[in-house]
């Protein structure tokens, strides 16, 4: 009875630890919006849309460590933005937003992990309307070129002859 026990107790706490990153990686949806799961493109991929204040689409984009990606952000209204949050870290807070950081994002990704790409019309800024229309451009783009190793600096003449190496 107490092996049964101790079995059902560990198998109740494999399957908790098992299922506690699934957990992790939910996101929280705005009422209305609704979830789009993307896989990483192997050519862009362009994602169109319109920001219904807070029913529009939100994006769950893979990434794996080493790849090279831009995601470019497009709309004629100057109060939609988009934020990418990174789903693998516990803050909420958006490691990339258009509001702050500009249109287009660059990076080279350091650990794999999962964003969530938020496109958003501006619930605080004076406007006319209930959203906007707008693009997400998903590039995938070769690795990030390696700089350049300084080049030794030639030899220059000298009158004194170089001294032996030591011994």
């Amino acid at each position: 009875m107490r092996d049964a026990l101790m079995r059902t107790m560990i198998a109740a706490a494999t399957l908790f630890l098992l299922t506690a990153p699934a957990m992790a990686q939910a996101p929280q949806l705005e009422p209305g919006e609704k979830l789009e799961k993307l896989q990483f493109p192997a050519v862009a991929m362009q994602l169109k849309g319109w920001t219904k204040f807070g029913n529009s689409h939100v994006y769950t984009l893979p990434v794996r460590a080493g790849q090279h990606v831009k995601v470019s952000f497009a709309t004629k209204s100057k109060y939609a933005f988009l934020a990418i949050f990174d789903l693998s870290k516990p803050d909420d807070e958006a490691f990339f937003g258009t509001d702050e950081d500009g249109m287009n994002f660059e990076t080279t990704v350091k650990e794999n992990a999962t964003w969530l790409l938020r496109p958003y019309y501006s619930k605080v800024s004076p406007r006319r309307g209930l959203g906007a229309p707008f693009s997400v451009l998903i590039e995938p783009l070769a690795a990030a070129p390696q700089q350049p190793q300084p080049a030794a600096e030639p030899e220059r003449p000298s009158l004194f002859p170089k001294a032996p190496p030591r011994q």
